[in-house]
């Protein structure tokens, strides 16, 4: 239990720092952790510098892409990218400016329904991250109108919700090679409740894709197992991590408490060593 290839910081969604996730992973004896905050690189640099006191931590610099299917959302991994590649500094900032714009009008449409929201409010909970629905979720928590995340998205602002509002969009497949061009080296994440799972990795090994985060939290034996299947059918590495995002609520896992095998690290450095 000492790898975790999912975490989340301040910088996205998550609520611990750069500096308190090192600490925490410190104190729960990981050797590896990758920083992967949703369309955004802006925790790398603060999360390396905060491992430096600590020469048995290594941080691997990651993102985590969202990208949109007509079912749904699929989200794309990328490890050892090269944060300071310019093309991938300007198709994130994009994608930031088009999610604030995205949460200026959910915020109209909320208040067209009774549920008025102070800009500022959401401002100060996303603490200069990019602000994203989570942000305008809890929101909506303190305002009293729902009484969880679940609530926000289900009622309000999930796909079909009345207040949801659509965002510039990457394809799948423009993610892993946004990532690949970086080079860095994109993985699937939490793939297990994908619709037609096989045909998209076929699609994104084509485009780059070298990896399936397999051992994810709460996955059991058998959705494990059927993951290392098409990880052994397709050639690619199986990955893994818990998605931490420090809520601290009962449902979350801990972090580096996936059981990701040390040899998917190994495999990943050998790759990204080559590139």
């Amino acid at each position: 239990m000492n790898v975790d290839l999912h975490v989340h910081t301040t910088f996205s969604d998550g609520r611990l720092t750069p500096a308190e996730i090192v600490a925490l992973g410190v104190k729960r004896g990981l050797k590896t952790i990758a920083i992967t905050d949703h369309d955004t690189i802006d925790g790398i640099n603060p999360s390396i510098q905060a491992a430096q006191q600590f020469p048995r931590l290594t941080i691997i610099p990651g993102i985590e892409i969202n990208t949109d299917v007509p079912q749904g959302e699929v989200h794309v991994l990328g490890y050892f990218i090269d944060y300071t590649d310019k093309n991938l500094i300007d198709n994130l900032d994009a994608l930031r400016d088009s999610r604030e714009g995205r949460a200026v009008q959910m915020v109209d449409k909320l208040r067209s329904l009774g549920c008025p929201l102070e800009w500022q409010n959401i401002e100060k909970l996303a603490q200069g991250a990019p602000i994203c629905r989570p942000h305008v979720a809890q929101a909506m928590i303190d305002a009293g109108y729902v009484a969880s995340l679940k609530e926000a998205f289900d009622t309000y602002i999930g796909h079909d919700g009345p207040a949801y509002v659509e965002r510039k969009k990457l394809l799948p497949e423009e993610a892993v090679r946004l990532i690949a061009n970086s080079r860095g080296l994109p993985v699937l994440a939490h793939p297990a409740d994908i619709e037609n799972l096989e045909a998209l990795v076929a699609t994104l090994k084509n485009a780059g894709l070298i990896g399936i985060e397999v051992y994810y939290k709460n996955y059991t034996r058998d959705t494990i197992n059927n993951l290392l299947l098409l990880c052994h059918r397709y050639g690619l590495i199986a990955t893994g991590g818990t998605d931490y995002h420090g809520f601290g609520d009962a449902q979350e896992v801990m972090i580096g408490e996936t059981n990701v095998p040390y040899e998917s690290v190994e495999r990943l450095l050998a790759l990204a060593n080559h590139h």
